[in-house]
């Protein structure tokens, strides 16, 4: 018997879902098959995904072991996952909020089955902060354009260019597949897509940018998707983190969500000064 599993056995992880991944795992499943029925939206599902993701990172690194027993999760847990976010995995406070809630939520789960008699979450208290959006004025996104990056960091940079010329937020980029381009009798493109958030249609004419990004990354995508996206989270920190522009380009400051400026950025500046032909669900 290993280490591990002895002290597996101590904390009450060899019992079958009385384990903070276990749940988690079968709750991922569960939610997979809604999805797939169309119950439930994909950009849910990756939220979740992704903090199942980062709470298997901090349970490795910071007890040393694969899971965690449900009686071993206290406040502390809670309170030191959020560090762990802010730190180790760079992320904004109202991120940390909004990956706090899915942990809150698997702890439910764990109560309302009566695998746990208390919630760590009652000492537990954290709130998001109200943040300036702003967005990009014609000289930053023409500057932002203009930079010279090597290729991870020109991906970013050119999907962050495509929100900002079509409007799109991160999660409809992310779904955006080949089926959703259009062309009209004239030969103009279009972007004909439910938005993931509200289910609104949504139809946007492409302009010269966003089509000549699409040419630039034409067969990159899998699943017939456009493009070839990261997961949000690689993306927040190669922008927020790797790319270096907040003193030049103010209005991207470290910590902001990506897809808010963008599409301000389109709404302020792009769309009111072109002879695009737009209807977007808010």
């Amino acid at each position: 018997m290993t280490a591990e599993k002895v002290k597996n056995a101590h904390q009450g992880l060899s019992m079958q879902h009385e384990t903070l991944l276990k749940i988690y795992e079968q709750f991922l499943a569960d939610f997979e098959k809604q999805v797939e029925a169309g119950m439930k939206e994909p950009s849910t599902h990756l939220k979740y995904t992704i903090v199942y993701s980062h709470l298997k990172e901090f349970i490795r690194k910071r007890y040393r072991q694969s899971d965690i027993g449900l009686k071993e999760i206290t406040s502390a847990f809670i309170t030191d996952f959020e560090v762990f976010l802010k730190t180790d995995r760079k992320c904004c406070h109202n991120t940390v909020v909004l990956y706090i809630k899915p942990l809150k939520r698997m702890i439910s789960i764990a109560q309302k089955n009566r695998l746990l008699s208390y919630d760590p979450f009652c000492d537990y208290v954290i709130k998001r902060e109200e943040t300036e959006r702003g967005h990009l004025d014609s000289k930053e996104i023409k500057a932002l354009m203009a930079v010279s990056l090597k290729p991870k960091k020109e991906l970013v940079r050119d999907l962050y260019i495509f929100c900002i010329f079509s409007g799109l937020s991160f999660i409809d980029l992310y779904t955006l597949c080949q089926d959703d381009i259009r062309r009209d009798k004239a030969g103009h493109l279009w972007i004909v897509k439910e938005r993931g958030k509200t289910g609104v249609e949504s139809v946007i004419r492409l302009m010269d940018i966003p089509k000549q990004i699409m040419e630039k990354y034409d067969g990159l995508g899998t699943d017939r998707r456009v493009f070839p996206v990261p997961s949000y989270d690689k993306v927040l920190k190669t922008f927020n983190r790797r790319l270096s522009l907040t003193s030049d380009f103010p209005n991207i400051g470290t910590g902001h969500k990506i897809h808010p400026i963008a599409q301000d950025s389109f709404f302020n500046i792009v769309h009111p000064s072109s002879c695009l032909s737009v209807a977007v669900g808010s």
